[in-house]
């Protein structure tokens, strides 16, 4: 989706709407990280003795040994990714704006590249989370909306705008005027 603001009008909608975001990416990560291992084994007979080869199973292994470890992640893509770049160059046709492979190298490139972001994302999503319940604990309730911005699919930023308790007050005094019972004669004319 990218870029969004999106109104909830209670914490609970929000908490619910970051726990199925978080599910959603955490079976996404679970979905490409087989498919790496899967495009690997392919591959491992082929490609055994590459260095490309041997640099991306050990960076598999390393995701599966962090998946139960979010917060360190990080420091081990970052090491990981920098061997890559020189490698890019050789897998990779570069054509307009998109770039182009037919190896298998750029397959499992471009598989550690999601997994990366999307772990990251899943990050981001449990610091939000964390955002969330500091906000539970003030007792803000139902007496605010919840304005949040979201960039990338992660969120970035909330306003908290008070409700207008106004305007339901004055649509309770119309229907109170409306339902004043009321008299009603015709004259006699004479």
């Amino acid at each position: 989706m990218g870029t969004e603001i999106r109104t909830f009008t209670s914490l609970k909608d929000i908490t619910e709407f970051v726990a199925t975001q978080t599910s959603q990416y955490k079976a996404l990560f679970e979905d490409y990280s087989q498919w790496l291992g899967s495009v690997l084994r392919d591959a491992e007979s082929k490609h055994k003795g590459e260095e490309w080869f041997q640099k991306s199973a050990a960076l598999q292994k390393t995701l599966k040994s962090q998946a139960k470890k979010p917060a360190e992640t990080d420091k081990s893509k970052k090491g990981g990714k920098g061997g890559k770049g020189a490698q890019e160059e050789t897998t990779w046709i570069q054509t307009g704006d998109v770039a182009i492979s037919f190896t298998e190298q750029g397959q499992t490139e471009i598989l550690f590249e999601a997994i990366e972001k999307i772990k990251a994302k899943i990050q981001e999503y449990e610091k939000f989370k964390g955002t969330v319940q500091q906000l539970t604990r003030l007792g803000l309730g139902q007496t605010v909306n919840y304005i949040v911005y979201l960039e990338e699919d992660v969120p970035k930023k909330i306003v908290l705008k008070q409700k207008a308790n106004v305007k339901g007050d004055d649509a309770f005094k119309f229907m109170t005027e409306l339902s004043v019972p009321a008299y009603f004669s015709i004259p006699a004319t004479t």
